[in-house]
């Protein structure tokens, strides 16, 4: 053997116990990732049994908590349990069907065109592999159980956007069993948002800046703007327009049905909070800049992140806390302080009522705001009409008391005051 040889067989020499480690390396990794995901099943299959006994029970705690920590309620199946629960209506285990068809008698509804419309667009990121006839069918059942809700509650007002709401009640709960589930979250839990006027909505996006001035004042104060409007579309569709993950809306309708409405807002100043750096990095005057960052929600989405930071942020700052008048200023049959709590449920004629009232109210502030408006406008009309009323009664008297000077003088006067308005 020469010398190049007995050297090759040294060097395969040392290098074998090398190879024998890594290998035994590789197999405790395995090892260790299979003892990992043998816990994680079993983690999952004992939630699962949690979850089925809070339904069972009607243990409406226990499934807020189950709700909130990682997963959620974990799959459709125990949704179809679940969600129910949470909005207080029969679900599809009970084996009711909503068998109410008297509203297909009723006349359409006026906003029923632009439902048809915005079916049109739906299932666009998810639920969209099926043949051409079988998504036709699918939008046709999205589009009577839409004009059913608004058939049976006439009052309601369609938004763009509504859509996307009940297309995932529908993916979860199915078409036959939606329908009253929709009814409650539209008048129990969006009622505000269903109102013939956008005012309500635009001051529940004032509680966002509230809620980040309590909780970060510096970047409250970066991104002071006149109002929060980058809040709307999430706001609106309870973050399903924005989503396009079908599991991740899915599982985030789990939080958002376990808990009272405001916390939505919650979630989307705590989704802002977790951009910090990136918004403080903007120039505080590059309104356009912050405005679209804003809107846009972040990819990758952490959402059980931003579910325990709502939460906290709900816990250490709740609305009636906050500084200003965001929360004061909401009509007190506001959805936001009607639902302060899922129990007990506010029943569907009580949630009427709110909002006939509350409609009333937002027409006489509104026409209360235009009159006001009008008047500024027409300001001097309106000053030199009454002053020349007053000075018409004055004038008589003066006459009569011999002043006529005095009445001169006054009508100068009375000219100036005019010009300076």
């Amino acid at each position: 053997m020469d010398v190049a040889e007995h050297g090759g067989e040294r060097e395969a020499q040392r290098q074998q116990p090398d190879d024998d480690s890594a290998k035994q390396a590789d197999r405790e990794r395995q090892q260790s990732d299979d003892d990992s995901a043998k816990q994680a099943d079993r983690d999952r299959e004992t939630k699962r049994q949690a979850i089925l006994e809070a339904c069972n029970d009607g243990d409406l705690a226990k499934l807020v908590d189950l709700a909130d920590s990682v997963g959620g309620i974990l799959d459709d199946g125990l949704r179809q349990k679940a969600w129910p629960i949470l909005l207080s209506c029969p679900g599809p285990e009970t084996g009711q069907l909503d068998e109410d068809q008297s509203w297909q008698a009723k006349p359409a509804h006026r906003d029923e065109g632009q439902v048809r419309l915005d079916v049109d667009r739906a299932f666009v990121y998810y639920a969209n592999d099926a043949p051409e006839k079988v998504m036709q069918e699918r939008k046709q059942r999205l589009f009577w159980l839409i004009a059913g809700v608004l058939r049976r509650h006439p009052m309601l007002c369609y938004f763009q956007g509504y859509h996307d709401i009940a297309q995932v009640m529908m993916l979860v709960l199915g078409p036959d069993h939606t329908g009253t589930a929709l009814d409650r979250l539209s008048l129990c839990r969006i009622r505000d948002y269903m109102l013939p006027s956008l005012t309500p909505a635009l001051q529940h996006l004032q509680l966002v800046p509230a809620i980040l001035k309590a909780a970060d004042k510096e970047l409250a104060a970066h991104l002071s703007m006149p109002h929060a409007n980058y809040a709307l579309p999430s706001a609106l569709t309870l973050y399903a327009h924005d989503i396009q993950a079908y599991h991740d809306i899915a599982r985030l309708f789990d939080f958002l049905l376990a808990h009272q409405p405001v916390v939505s807002l919650y979630l989307f100043a705590a989704i802002i909070l977790s951009r910090r750096q990136s918004l403080l990095a903007i120039p505080p005057d590059d309104t356009d800049m912050l405005f679209f960052t804003l809107q846009k929600l972040p990819q990758p989405l952490d959402l059980e992140s931003f579910i325990q930071e709502s939460l906290r942020l709900f816990r250490q700052h709740p609305p009636e806390s906050l500084a200003g008048s965001a929360w004061r200023q909401l009509s007190q049959e506001s959805v936001l302080k009607t639902s302060r709590s899922i129990t007990p449920p506010q029943s569907l004629e009580s949630a009427e009522r709110s909002f006939e009232k509350q409609a009333r109210e937002v027409a006489w502030q509104e026409a209360k705001q235009k009159a006001l408006r009008s008047a500024f406008r027409h300001r001097r009309l309106v000053a030199s009409t009454a002053l020349a009323v007053a000075m018409g009664a004055v004038s008589i008297w003066l006459r009569r008391s011999g002043n006529d000077r005095v009445l001169v003088s006054l009508v100068l006067s009375a000219f100036g005051m005019i010009r300076s308005i």
